[in-house]
């Protein structure tokens, strides 16, 4: 019998390369998306379209994290043997803005949904989505697992409560809950208002002469950069060990945003500084200066190591919104390689 998984979040970044991971490995995957007035399942499209996952088993449910009775009502009906938390309000800004939506569905959903896994009567491993937000203004670099938590926005503050929650349902009731403190990971598939999207779809914008600039906040945070399909990965090897623990996911390096800015914008022949605007809207009431993390102990344990360099990553994104844009990434990085801008 194969074996099943209940994702939430499955309609963002990471709940769609999940469930592509889990497909291709074999599993049932069973996903929560929360009722809208327009579909909300682009990332996940083709799983239902692409051959390759053709016949494989996946499934939809409406269900919220605000709404005790739905995730209990779906848990039992679907009777997961691994559930990974992965739905939240993600988005730091707007963390500010809406500080109590936030923190109920990062935080109390979290509790939430540790209580309907809690009173399951099979047993289920458990994931919940940290974040390296978490560790906010911070006591030291690299981060680590032992790095104690200083969170700086509405987001990162339910996160910490979502983190400390799962480690208390581990230790008090002998759940099998893993916390990942993911740094930042970025795919082609990122949401259009996190700095790097903005950086590369403002690029496509910009060569397909529909805007001049791009608006930016601060740009001398520095972030660790990795690739979301391979942090995924690591989620799903946090839940195949012998014993549960907590794992830092990272690169172990730091670049700036204006790096980014810099990176992207010479992979086709373009200044940034001619295209890149300060925007203060943009900068948040407290900021988080620098973000590294030292993932030592998940290459050690899990096996796990990141494989994408930061340049790729931007290569990656850059080509991919290039296109959506009806652009042919190759001719103008090709045509910026040969006026000297490095490609």
């Amino acid at each position: 019998m194969s074996p099943k998984a209940l994702v939430t979040g499955i309609t963002g970044q990471d709940g769609s390369y999940l469930a592509e991971l889990l497909l291709d490995k074999g599993y049932e995957v069973h996903g929560l998306m929360r009722r809208s007035s327009s579909f909300s399942t682009g990332r996940i499209e083709h799983l239902y379209q692409d051959p390759h996952h053709r016949g494989r088993p996946l499934f939809l449910y409406y269900a919220d994290l605000s709404d005790a009775s739905s995730l209990i009502n779906t848990l039992n009906r679907v009777k997961p043997d691994e559930v990974y938390n992965l739905g939240a309000q993600s988005h730091v800004a707007v963390s500010f803005e809406m500080p109590e939506f936030t923190a109920d569905s990062a935080g109390m959903g979290t509790l939430r949904l540790l209580e309907a896994v809690r009173h399951a009567d099979w047993p289920v491993r458990f994931y919940q989505a940290g974040s390296s937000e978490m560790f906010g203004k911070v006591a030291e670099t690299p981060q680590r697992e032992t790095t104690p938590f200083h969170p700086r926005s509405p987001y990162a503050v339910a996160k910490v409560f979502g983190h400390w929650m799962t480690v208390q349902y581990r230790e008090a009731y002998g759940l099998f809950a893993c916390n990942g403190i993911l740094f930042n990971h970025e795919s082609p598939r990122r949401g259009g208002t996190f700095v790097t999207r903005k950086v590369t779809r403002g690029i496509a914008a910009i060569l397909a002469g529909r805007e001049s600039k791009v608006y930016l906040g601060n740009l001398d945070a520095q972030r660790d950069w990795g690739y979301a399909p391979e942090y995924v990965e690591a989620m799903w090897l946090m839940l195949q060990q012998p014993a549960p623990d907590d794992y830092v996911v990272a690169t172990g390096e730091m670049h700036s945003v204006r790096e980014l800015a810099e990176v992207a914008f010479a992979l086709v022949g373009r200044d940034w500084r001619d295209h890149v605007e300060i925007d203060p809207r943009y900068f948040r009431p407290t900021e988080v200066d620098e973000l590294c993390g030292d993932a030592s102990k998940a290459a050690e344990r899990l096996g796990w190591r990141p494989r994408t360099t930061f340049a790729g990553l931007v290569r990656i994104m850059l080509e991919a919104d290039l296109r959506e844009a009806g652009l042919d990434p190759e001719r103008h990085m090709r045509a910026a390689a040969e006026r000297g801008a490095p490609a």
